[in-house]
């Protein structure tokens, strides 16, 4: 309740008589718009009239929504949150009806996932409605998750070049463009054997954009890149964000495929790296973060080992572009 002083309540009715304005009041308190604050004075007049009123505010009537949650609305959706809420429903009814629609006249057809967007336009007529707008809301309102409406999300296109479509063949994701695209020059040369092992497939990772595309690795390439058959090599940046994409890909996909480092490339920088002198090389950045399990190393020589983490430790980093075309003979 709000407090409204009875020079306030009677400012649209101060050119009425005295007694229009009591007849004013005294409607308001019958209608029950107002109620009298009892301890405010009197205004000295007669009839005496409170000087200070409680402003009700008027209880709004949602039969008609929770009679539509209770017996017009499909099972799919939990209504529970909306029955304690009515007047959020009241404002999302639109779009809860159409998820309604939806849910109640789903077919074998609608099983079959298709990307996030497609099924927001097919349920609300908006494509960004579950990405960028209220939808994510309305299915928690509603009890639903997306799983139950059979999306998957898209992702950028992983960029891939296969030299072979033989299987089992060596797969190689790089981090950084620039050497994706001297490893693929090198293939296209016809020169596969590259730091001693022969590759069939480089692909490249964007940098940690690697991890929302390898959500879909089985979706966006060819069969035979993804038969489990394969080798798949790992070569990045040697900081620790670099190492930190490692890790998250080899977690994410141990059940599928054994993701392990590119030893001969770390190698073959980590010796150009102490040939140019640990001065030469530059500094990491502050906003890394350094949280790392140490499962990389586990592929390497204790004296490999011992070098990089050296590196790492003095506060430098070794950016994969230090290898060119003529390292990997």
């Amino acid at each position: 309740m709000k407090r409204i002083p009875l020079e306030q309540l009677l400012q649209e009715s101060k050119k009425e008589t005295y007694a229009d304005q009591y007849r004013y009041v005294c409607d308001l308190i019958a209608g029950q718009k107002i109620k009298k604050v009892k301890t405010s004075p009197l205004n000295g007049k007669t009839p005496a009239l409170h000087t200070v009123y409680w402003l009700l505010e008027e209880v709004p009537d949602y039969g008609e929504e929770i009679e539509e949650l209770k017996f017009q609305t499909t099972p799919a959706i939990r209504t529970d949150y909306y029955l304690k809420h009515p007047d959020v429903y009241r404002r999302e009814r639109k779009w809860v009806r159409l998820l309604h629609q939806y849910m109640a006249g789903r077919t074998a057809a609608d099983a079959e996932p298709v990307s996030l967007n497609e099924r927001s336009f097919q349920i609300w007529g908006r494509e960004k409605f579950l990405q960028r707008e209220e939808g994510k809301k309305i299915l928690t309102h509603c009890g639903l998750t997306l799983e139950e409406l059979h999306v998957y999300a898209t992702t950028e296109p992983l960029a891939y070049y296969s030299a072979s479509k033989s299987v089992p063949q060596t797969i190689v994701i790089l981090e950084n463009k620039d050497t994706f695209y001297s490893m693929r020059k090198s293939l296209l040369g016809g020169d596969d054997l590259i730091f001693g092992q022969r590759i069939g497939t480089v692909v490249y990772g964007a940098g940690k954009g690697i991890s929302r595309s390898f959500e879909d690795f089985r979706f966006c390439v060819e069969p035979h890149i993804n038969a489990p058959e394969n080798e798949i090599l790992y070569f990045g940046d040697l900081d620790y964000e670099g190492i930190g994409i490692y890790e998250h890909l080899e977690r994410a996909f141990a059940s599928e495929h054994e993701i392990v480092p590119f030893v001969a490339a770390y190698e073959k920088m980590i010796q150009k790296a102490q040939a140019c002198g640990m001065d030469f090389l530059p500094e990491t950045s502050d906003r890394q973060n350094r949280n790392i399990s140490g499962r990389f190393f586990r592929y390497f020589t204790q004296e490999m080992t011992a070098a990089m983490q050296q590196i790492l430790s003095l506060g430098k980093y070794i950016p994969q572009e230090i290898i060119r075309m003529t390292d990997f003979l």
